[in-house]
């Protein structure tokens, strides 16, 4: 099957390492806050058991190939365990991951953080925003904002079932944006 990708283009409003957003929590009428990470799936006490076990197994079989004369072999075991730690290492660092989704009746503020602490944050419009679904029915569905032919893609780090809920969320927050009275007229968002 052809991986089929949309391309995001919406402006962003910020960046930085980290950037303030005190005023996202503040606010009082709040439609939808949605923090998203990834998915991992071994924790803590699971992964020093895993390394245990992978390191007493590598030593017993190394020590088998020592005792038979094949000495070289024993680093090489340990090399296998040096290199499933540090993918898990690699794979938790990722898994520090955040994309925080938060909808008031006059904005929607979407910020990225990346594992390295790195912060981007876009700012659009919810009276002229809508929710696309793009592959509803495949395994590669994927949510995304649009707003004035630009796009911001969300929940891309979920599985397919979590970004239909997301979806689902986003969809019902926005439909009370639009059943909510502003004061104010809005502007287009994105950045300056």
């Amino acid at each position: 099957m052809k991986r089929r990708t949309a391309i995001e283009n919406w402006p962003i409003e910020a960046h930085g390492r980290p950037l303030r957003l005190d005023h996202l929590d503040a606010r009082e009428d709040v439609l939808l806050d949605a923090h998203v990470r990834p998915n991992r799936s071994l924790g803590g006490p699971a992964f020093i058991a895993l390394m245990v076990a992978i390191a007493v197994i590598s030593f017993t079989a190394g020590l088998a190939f020592l005792l038979a004369g094949a000495w070289p072999v024993l680093g090489f075991f340990g090399l296998d365990v040096l290199i499933v730690w540090l993918a898990f290492r690699l794979n938790y660092r990722d898994g520090r991951r955040l994309e925080r989704i938060h909808i008031t009746p006059d904005a929607i503020h979407v910020m990225r953080r990346w594992p390295t602490g790195y912060e981007t944050l876009y700012r659009l419009p919810s009276a002229w925003t809508r929710l696309v679904v793009d592959h509803e029915d495949d395994p590669d569905v994927q949510p995304r904002l649009t707003a004035m032919g630009k796009h911001v893609l969300v929940g891309s780090v979920l599985s397919p079932r979590e970004r239909r809920d997301l979806a689902a969320a986003i969809g019902e927050a926005l439909a009370k944006t639009r059943t909510s009275p502003v004061a104010l007229a809005q502007e287009t968002g994105g950045a300056a």
